[in-house]
């Protein structure tokens, strides 16, 4: 597997170039979201395929908008 798996507060700031704050309330509602779809979670950080997909509509693996040939 290459990278990590999940995303942190540093990596949401830079990507969306916003502030810690709002790079944690991100996080805290992406977990929220994940957690009632029966994920487990870590606080203060998010998966990074669950991440790119509502962000970008991609997927992490080919970076292609999902519906893409």
């Amino acid at each position: 597997m290459r990278g990590n798996m999940y995303v942190d507060v540093k990596e949401v700031m830079y990507t969306l170039g916003i502030s810690r704050g709002k790079a944690y309330k991100i996080i805290q509602q992406l977990n929220d979201e994940l957690k009632a779809l029966g994920y487990v979670i870590i606080a203060g950080k998010c998966s990074r395929k669950y991440f790119n997909e509502k962000f970008y509509g991609c997927d992490s693996q080919t970076q292609k908008p999902k519906g893409a040939i």
